[in-house]
């Protein structure tokens, strides 16, 4: 009985760890203007030539180039309309949204 009490309360720990690390995906991130609170869109401040950078969930940052801004923008028109948030309040930005995987058909999914 203590062995499947056990065996349950890890499997329970398990899924909770697999779940936690899944939450937390790509951010992007103004660093122009590192006070940004989500006050005006990536659009917007794309506008004014302010720069981006991607960060994961492991802290690596990777800085956008004007280019790479249009390409993700044509791939996933929504990034456009996410608030923009300044590297101060980091924690804060919503994930990236995610694109469904290209190579798996909708059937599929």
């Amino acid at each position: 009985m203590k062995a499947k009490a056990a065996a349950g309360l890890m499997l329970a720990a398990m899924v909770l760890v697999f779940c936690a690390s899944g939450a937390w995906a790509e951010k992007l991130i103004c660093i122009s203007k590192e006070e940004l609170r989500g006050q005006e869109t990536v659009k917007s401040c794309l506008a004014r030539g302010e720069k981006f950078a991607i960060v994961d969930e492991y802290g690596a940052v990777r800085i956008l180039s004007k280019e790479e801004m249009e390409l993700m923008g044509k791939l996933n028109p929504k990034v456009y309309d996410l608030p923009a948030y300044g590297l101060k309040y980091e924690p804060e930005a919503p994930p990236v949204p995610k694109l469904p995987h290209h190579a798996i058909p909708k059937k599929y999914q």
